[in-house]
This record gives C-alpha cells, sequence and structure tokens, in this order.
C-alpha cells in the first residue's frame, strides 16, 4: 500500500485520494489516521495532504501548495520578485494575490499569505509556469508582481518619481537592470483597471526614468 501511496509524488492531494486507495478498508479512516501518526502524511489543512519527508522523493512545490491551499490565487508580491531576482533577500513566507478576503494560513510546510485584489485588476500579467519535478502553477509576472506590491503596501510615501524611486532602489534594494528590463506595458495595463491607478503612474513613470 505505502508503494501505491508514493506513486502520488510531490503533490497535494485529497481525502478522496486516499479512500480510493484504501476501497478495500473497512475502515479506511483508521489507517489514514496511523499514516498520520507515523508521519506518512502530513496535513495541510483538513482534507487536503501531502507525502511526508520520507515517503517522497525532492521537495513540494511550494507555489503549487498556496494555489491550491487557498483560491482562486496566484503567488505574487516579494516571494515572486524574490524567485525572479528582482530584490535580494530570500522570503519564508510563500505570498499570494486572491479574489477572496486576505489571510494568513500556518501549516506544516510554512506559512502562506494571501491579499485580496479586485476582479479588475486580479488577472493581469498572470502565467501558468512550470516549476520544480514538472509541476505548474499560477505565478504573476515580475512585472505583475511589482504592481501587486505597489497596490497591496499601505501607506506608501507621497507620489512623486523620485520617492518611488527610493522605495524600489533603498527600501526594498531591487535590480535597477531588471527594473530597465520589465515590459512596461503590463504596468499601463494595470492602471488602466483602475485600481491604485496614481501609484501606477508613478511606478510607470519611474520605471521609465531609471
Amino acid at each position: 500500500m505505502e508503494k501505491l501511496l508514493r506513486q502520488l509524488g510531490n503533490v497535494p492531494f485529497g481525502h478522496e485520494v486516499l479512500v480510493s486507495l484504501l476501497k478495500g478498508y473497512l475502515r479506511p479512516n483508521d489507517k489514514i489516521a496511523d499514516w498520520l501518526a507515523k508521519g506518512v502524511l502530513l496535513p495541510i489543512r483538513r482534507g487536503l495532504y501531502v507525502l511526508g519527508p520520507d515517503e517522497r522523493e525532492g521537495p513540494i512545490s511550494l507555489p503549487l501548495v498556496a494555489n491550491i491551499l487557498y483560491g482562486p490565487s496566484y503567488v505574487s508580491l516579494e516571494f515572486a520578485l524574490s524567485r525572479y531576482g528582482l530584490i535580494p533577500e530570500g522570503v519564508f513566507d510563500v505570498t499570494s494575490v486572491t479574489l477572496k478576503r486576505s489571510r494568513m494560513i500556518a501549516t506544516p510546510l510554512g506559512r502562506f499569505s494571501y491579499r485580496h485584489l479586485p476582479q479588475s485588476a486580479y488577472a493581469i500579467g498572470v502565467r501558468m509556469v512550470q516549476g520544480e519535478g514538472g509541476v505548474s502553477f499560477l505565478l504573476a509576472s515580475p512585472e505583475k508582481a511589482l504592481c501587486d506590491l505597489v497596490m497591496l503596501t499601505r501607506r506608501l510615501p507621497s507620489m512623486s518619481v523620485a520617492t518611488m524611486q527610493s522605495w524600489l532602489l533603498e527600501h526594498h534594494r531591487m535590480d535597477v537592470e531588471m527594473l530597465r528590463k520589465l515590459d512596461r506595458r503590463i504596468v499601463v495595463e494595470c492602471a488602466a483597471a483602475g485600481y491604485k491607478s496614481r501609484y501606477l503612474r508613478v511606478l510607470l513613470a519611474t520605471l521609465e526614468a531609471l
């Protein structure tokens, strides 16, 4: 049975998958509880699991877990910016944007944070990408991750090109060469969506001035 379980690989799976594997058992939930107690399974949330570290090969895709754990959502903000190399620091929380209310979820795999964005600005610049282990997940483009950061940061400094440039290069220590290469059309499209448009227009002017 453990061999069949290992075929699930490094992706999250639901309670119904386990029940189907255990269809010959009179009390499948007892076996699931035993696997949980032994660390064969790790619970992410009620009814959602991944294999324990000794039962799988390679790491779990945290961006994929983020997509599944609370959705609709896509990975963005600091986690995405760090992944692209726009900010130098590693980010421990997996940060996402969602159409639902903002939320923080702690799991055995780490913390997952979600920030709400209105529908009008949500889907711009979001794409399905293939990550480690061949799994695919929804991830903001670098331009959209930057726009999301601007839109979802509270108490931004007074808006001018000079203060925006300082916020990007000094506060966040972003890579100026990478900023210069960003596709400004995504920023234009986000600004046209009507949410935090003034801030995004200043961001656009700042990118053009770099």
